[in-house]
């Protein structure tokens, strides 16, 4: 006779591993309004990804449709990536910021976070991360499943969600041998505040200097006008501790191939590619192929200044339309984000469960709070709780007069019933 056990086997794998913040909004969401968030009748406002389709308004080029796959794509990738990929995006930088990268200081990943994941993964015990309060909410997942020092740099209304340069590298509290990183995203995901010009150049200045480096995660970098990368400031790859992440996922309107990539000095490079020959064994070839296409020079320059001209256009359309319901809009001048605040007495978690029940959803400034415990720790109260990100990044244009009139109906709503009735 075989006997019964009811007892519950332990689980080897770790408790503490949560969802992105981002995704606990569309487990919510999901709950709430009975279907996921995407499909038919609901508005991705919480969303981080572009339009994929083209920018017909703007001049936009055709995205690419099928790619060929010969027998030797059904080979084992190589490590680093695809030759052919790595020389595209060394001549995209090269030609667009003037810098003399080689294949060398490229290496290809499945998307941008595996990347600034690996690099976070192989710091040395002796490098402190610092990191902005307001940030990318994987940043916080990233960090805490690497066991990464970090300190938190302040955002606040008296800094306009923008801290110096100096504010990143500070060091009190840090021994004499430590070493310090900065991981910025520019332009700013969730506020779009840019570094670009002479404040950028400071940045890698910096950056450069013994005992310091950065990961500059630039996925909103054509989202900017004009485009910004920190590789055009950058005097001595090879003999630095920058790191500059980028990816087809954003300007190049195609997140699905999943294809990103870090741009490094070649010693950095070669671990990262030894770290891939038995952690991650290469890329898939076909999207290696499709990005080559994307990254072709007649067609990237095409999408450049079509994105440009578009996001611009519903930043500002987006942010007026903001201001004038009387939100506060700290917005800077890249990104396809609005960071916004609302009145006293009301809170972004109360505005997305009303905003659940209409099909709609924002992201919630908690989850993007860098300092908030990573554990549901319910004695913590984010600073943050009367902002939120709104993402114009998915909407095509004909949807901006509806998606303003339900968040403002929704908003409205709210607001009289917080003052009590009075406007």
């Amino acid at each position: 006779m075989s006997a019964s056990f009811s007892r519950q086997v332990e689980s080897f794998l770790s408790d503490n591993c949560p969802p992105m913040g981002i995704y606990e909004t569309l487990y919510a969401f999901r709950d709430t309004f009975g279907s996921f968030m995407g499909t038919e009748g609901t508005h991705p406002w919480s969303q981080g990804f572009p339009l994929t389709t083209p920018l017909d308004q703007f001049g936009g080029p055709s995205l690419p449709s099928s790619v060929e796959v010969t027998p030797e794509d059904r080979f084992y990738p190589k490590a680093w990536g695809h030759p052919a990929l790595r020389e595209a995006i060394v001549e995209y930088y090269n030609s667009y910021y003037g810098s003399s990268i080689t294949p060398e200081n490229v290496m290809v990943f499945a998307g941008g976070r595996p990347g600034i994941y690996s690099v976070m993964a192989f710091l040395k015990e002796h490098v402190n991360v610092s990191i902005g309060n307001i940030e990318w909410p994987a940043y916080l997942d990233i960090l805490e499943q690497t066991n990464t020092k970090h300190q938190i740099v302040p955002f606040t209304k008296e800094n306009n969600f923008h801290p110096s340069n100096a504010d990143y590298f500070n060091r009190d509290g840090l021994d004499a041998h430590a070493c310090l990183m900065p991981v910025i995203s520019n332009p700013q995901n969730p506020s779009g505040q840019t570094r670009s010009g002479d404040e950028l150049r400071e940045l890698i200045e910096i950056a450069e200097q013994p005992g310091n480096g950065i990961l500059l995660d630039e996925a909103y970098e054509m989202f900017h006008s004009p485009s910004v990368s920190g590789i055009q400031y950058v005097r001595d790859l090879d003999n630095s501790n920058v790191f500059i992440s980028g990816a087809c996922t954003k300007g190049l309107q195609s997140p699905g191939i999943r294809i990103g990539w870090i741009i490094a000095s070649k010693t950095n490079i070669e671990t990262l590619s030894n770290y891939s020959s038995f952690g991650m064994g290469g890329v898939s070839h076909p999207s290696q192929h499709y990005a080559v296409k994307l990254l072709e020079p007649g067609r990237v320059n095409q999408a450049r200044k079509a994105v440009e001209e578009h996001y611009t256009w519903q930043r500002e359309r987006y942010g007026k339309a903001f201001e004038d319901m009387g939100l506060g809009v700290y917005t800077g001048n890249g990104g396809f984000y609005h960071w916004l605040e609302l009145p006293e007495g009301m809170t972004s978690d109360e505005l997305n469960k009303r905003l659940f029940k209409r099909g709609a959803a924002i992201l919630c400034a908690s989850d993007c709070d860098m300092a908030r415990p990573h554990s549901k720790d319910i004695g913590y109260v984010t600073p943050y709780e009367r902002f939120f990100r709104f993402s114009f990044g998915p909407l095509p244009p004909e949807s901006f007069e509806h998606d303003i009139q339900l968040f403002k109906e929704v908003y409205d709503e709210y607001r009289l019933d917080v003052t009590g009735g009075t406007k």
